[in-house]
């Protein structure tokens, strides 16, 4: 890119051009001006329905029916908002349709049985672009699991006007315009949402967003976690465990507390009669340090995925494990057997 005053400028304005260009084909009916274009915020899109729906597998199914609502209201478009203004706006009222078909009813704190983990290696695919300078950067303290479960606590219309607003960082007017709903209606619903958000987040994340990015200690207190489940060290693994920790494993209702997690491993995992021999595989999700367990049990050769730990350290300790089934493996890349 040339650094020449004006340079830049030269660059953006011949971006415009393309971009209205491929717009204009694609309102037109050219599919794959359309596909090229809608694609550019494909994952950022699935992000979105993913904080609406808190469900891997259903925000994929919920950006294929933005994308097949957007084409039919291709030649609706008009310039008053940035077209990707314009997905968000079908996204977020196809995301709070489905959820108006098939109300999702936390019964309990811990019931939370459809949540699922989100790969870091597809976070890392959104980002900023020169034509796009406000698009949302994923950020780590709106898509970490406990402020997933936290919002799927808030009725759908109020996690929408959450998300859009402190999220996305919409203003009322738009968010209002997005939810035909008027402004002051808006900003209640924003401020009953954050009451109880913070009511059912962890007393330690209430305040958020966070001021220091904690990875280079959780690497090593996630290598921590693999040596001592790999050797079966009870031990180890207690020192790592805070007070207060706690086991959730959607979509398993319940919610496990410092003694029943020892018994899980002393009495199961590690016990004399263990059922074979333990290998996990360091990964991230939601941005949290997370294992792969693969268990190769007696007279087997290969180790077999079983449960995929995503883990929460506060203060150096273990104060959260979500423990989810291996059929969300596929979506890491994680290999079935070892």
């Amino acid at each position: 890119m040339s650094l020449r005053p004006g340079g830049r400028h030269t660059a953006m304005r011949s971006n415009t051009v393309e971009d209205e260009t491929v717009l204009a084909a694609a309102k037109a009916g050219d599919e794959a001006a359309f596909g090229g274009l809608v694609g550019r915020y494909r994952r950022e899109l699935h992000v979105h329905c993913y904080r609406m729906l808190g469900s891997f597998e259903d925000s994929e199914d919920m950006v294929q029916e933005t994308f097949l609502r957007a084409w039919r209201k291709r030649a609706t478009f008009q310039r008053r908002s940035t077209f990707r203004a314009w997905l968000y706006r079908i996204a977020t009222n196809a995301c709070l349709d489905t959820l108006a078909a098939t109300p999702r009813k936390v019964a309990r704190e811990a019931e939370i049985a459809w949540l699922q983990p989100y790969p870091d290696r597809l976070l890392d695919e959104v980002a900023p672009s020169d034509s796009e300078p406000h698009a949302a950067v994923v950020a780590r303290e709106t898509i970490e699991l406990a402020f997933l479960a936290a919002i799927q606590h808030l009725p759908p219309r109020q996690r929408a006007v959450l998300i859009v607003r402190d999220v996305l960082g919409w203003s009322a007017k738009d968010t209002a315009s997005l939810l035909q709903a008027s402004v002051p209606s808006v900003n209640s619903a924003l401020q009953r949402a954050r009451v109880t958000l913070k009511r059912n987040l962890p007393a330690s994340r209430i305040e958020w967003p966070r001021t220091t990015d904690a990875s280079e200690d959780e690497r090593a207190l996630l290598h921590r976690y693999i040596d001592a489940h790999e050797r079966t060290d009870a031990t180890a693994v207690a020192a790592l465990l805070a007070d207060d920790v706690r086991v959730t494993m959607p979509p398993e209702p319940g919610r496990y507390g410092h003694d029943e997690v020892m018994g899980l491993y002393t009495d199961v995992a590690f016990a004399g009669t263990a059922p074979g021999d333990w290998r996990l595989v360091p990964t991230w999700a939601n941005r949290q340090p997370a294992a792969a367990n693969y268990l190769r049990r007696p007279g087997e050769t290969e180790f077999r995925a079983l449960a995929l730990d995503v883990l929460r350290f506060e203060n150096g300790k273990l104060a959260e494990i979500t423990v989810f089934q291996a059929d969300v493996f596929p979506a890491f890349g994680l290999p079935a057997t070892l």
